[in-house]
């Protein structure tokens, strides 16, 4: 029996097939990225203890609000380009740079953790840029400019947590 599976329709935007498949693939790795640090900060808001334990729980709270509105954005972004967005935590673990936290950290722990997952995903974000660029993808290089902005002024504000 056959499957009804509709036919592709062929894509025209100005940017070839070749390099919409670069940049969604890099753009999988950003959501892969992106909702590792999304479960991290969310398991951290849920977990967080000690003398910061109301100012962290609320600022992880608008942490991973954030987080979970932008990993629509770099999804659709992939499917308007034409491909599947991954969806499953499977590929997710296999695309993303950042490594899941074993256990519940302490309070400072998790600032640590969640600066480098911060930095981590700026930088992912960032390496895809030549790509977009030579491809002229302005809507995806707005997309990556908001996240790096996002990720570098949140990195900015878990530092000075830190810094004595």
């Amino acid at each position: 029996m056959a499957k009804n599976v509709a036919p592709k329709m062929p894509i025209d935007i100005g940017i070839s097939e070749r390099e919409r498949k670069k940049i969604a693939e890099g753009l999988s790795g950003l959501l892969a990225d992106s909702y590792t640090l999304y479960l991290m900060t969310h398991n951290f808001h849920w977990n967080v203890t000690g003398p910061q334990f109301n100012s962290l729980h609320t600022m992880f709270m608008a942490q991973y609000t954030e987080q979970w509105t932008a990993l629509d954005l770099i999804a659709e972004r992939i499917r308007a380009l034409g491909f599947p967005a991954p969806g499953t935590y499977k590929e997710f673990t296999k695309l993303a740079s950042i490594k899941e936290v074993e256990g519940v950290p302490k309070a400072n722990e998790m600032i640590h953790h969640l600066l480098a997952a911060q930095e981590a995903t700026a930088r992912t974000a960032r390496k895809l840029f030549p790509v977009v660029d030579a491809a002229n993808d302005q809507p995806t290089a707005d997309v990556l400019t908001q996240r790096i902005d996002v990720h570098e002024k949140t990195a900015w504000m878990l530092r000075s947590l830190i810094t004595e």
